[in-house]
């Protein structure tokens, strides 16, 4: 798991100038176009991106600053300001928090970077932690744009081989358990990964290392996918038409219960 915090700093950059790069090529009228995200507009999704580059933002200042980050007010204050501005704002407003956000980053000192500590969900992050949750939302949620206009469209591979590693945690927030239960072990590539999957009263992940036994030929059911994909599946974008076929199946396996524990949020 990489813990070179310039390295998760890099990677964010790249995805901002990713999706700066695209939504430069976006007219009036495609802002204002669906999104892949359900009810939403091209622009309210760089709204969100946008809103939430200015949180993380003024959390950082605050951070680095020795101060308590604003609670609830301040984020309903910035989300309102945010969805009253027009779509053609929305976009060119999300560009330029985001790439202040990035340089803001860029600019602390290993130093400054080492003492970080970020409380979110009731959970404290250090400067890594905090990184990789704002990764995670802007690669998927440029992906939600990307794929608007080519449905080949993939996440970013930069930010897979980082977003990998952390796919348990984020399974373990995203699964939702239901009348589904199974143990799946999952094989991904690119990069190559071993997980176990358990659906039962709660939903678990659990990461395996690549010198054990555990693979296609153990007693549960396994599937290859590329970790792109299961990555996507975690956050609830794996759906059919997005889906590339299973390298590999041993085993009964119910793609559908796959898509069912992990709907989306």
């Amino acid at each position: 798991m990489e813990s070179s915090v310039r390295t998760w700093i890099a990677a964010l950059r790249g995805s901002q100038q990713r999706l700066a790069g695209l939504v430069d090529t976006l007219t009036p009228e495609q802002l204002r176009g669906p999104s892949y995200d359900t009810g939403w507009s091209i622009a309210q999704v760089l709204s969100h991106i946008g809103s939430q580059a200015e949180i993380a933002q003024q959390s950082l200042v605050a951070t680095v600053g020795g101060r308590e980050p604003f609670g609830p007010e301040g984020f309903a204050y910035i989300l309102a300001v945010w969805s009253a501005r027009n779509p053609d704002q929305q976009a060119a407003e999300c560009l330029a928090c985001d790439a202040e956000h990035v340089r803001r980053l860029d600019q602390l000192t290993d130093e400054q970077l080492s003492v970080i500590r970020v409380k979110f969900a009731g959970l404290e992050f250090d400067a890594v932690g905090m990184v990789w949750l704002r990764l995670g939302e802007h690669a998927l949620h440029s992906w939600d744009v990307a794929v608007s206009f080519d449905s080949s469209a993939l996440v970013a591979p930069q930010s897979v081989e980082l977003l990998t590693d952390r796919i348990p945690q984020v399974a373990m927030r995203t699964g939702k358990p239901g009348k589904d239960r199974f143990t799946l072990g999952i094989a991904t590539t690119d990069p190559k990964r071993k997980f176990v999957l358990e659906v039962a009263d709660s939903v678990t992940m659990t990461a395996v290392p690549d010198d054990t036994s555990a693979g296609p030929a153990s007693s549960i059911p396994w599937i290859q996918l590329p970790a792109e994909a299961l990555l996507r599946l975690v956050y609830g974008r794996l759906d059919p038409d997005h889906m590339p076929a299973p390298e590999s199946l041993d085993g009964p396996i119910d793609l559908a219960a796959l898509r069912r524990t992990f709907p989306g949020f």
